[in-house]
């Protein structure tokens, strides 16, 4: 029941834009002989296109939010606190352990030791 509840929402919010065409199209006759702007100028062939784009513009500004109408003014304030600190010790347990380290673990890595530096060949031209 909710799920078919909002769809029905959601098919009228999707068709609240459709809403002035739909009613160009059912009073199309009407709109192009009395409400058209341009019925003095039939070369222009506007048939009440002028009155669709009018509805069509107030509809897209009553759907513009509130809040870009309204200015408001935002102000932002900085609070910064600052406390000093009077004493601060490393202890030593924590700094320095005197714990053995397991030495099976140190000697896993084994890497190339050489005691010259590589220089690359020299080209000769």
């Amino acid at each position: 029941m909710k799920k078919i509840i909002f769809i029905i929402i959601g098919i009228l919010f999707l068709t609240k834009p459709i809403i002035p065409v739909l009613d160009y199209m059912v009073n199309y006759e009407y709109i192009a002989t009395q409400l058209c702007e341009n019925k003095a100028k039939p070369e222009l062939k506007c048939n009440g296109k002028c009155h669709l784009a009018k509805e069509l513009a107030k509809a897209s500004e009553n759907e513009k939010p509130i809040s870009q109408d309204k200015k408001t003014q935002n102000s932002e304030i900085e609070i910064l606190f600052y406390n000093q600190i009077v004493d601060f010790n490393f202890s030593r347990t924590f700094c320095f352990s005197q714990n053995k380290i397991n030495t099976n673990y140190l000697n896993l890595y084994r890497g190339v030791c050489t005691n010259s530096t590589f220089h690359p060949p020299t080209l000769f031209v």
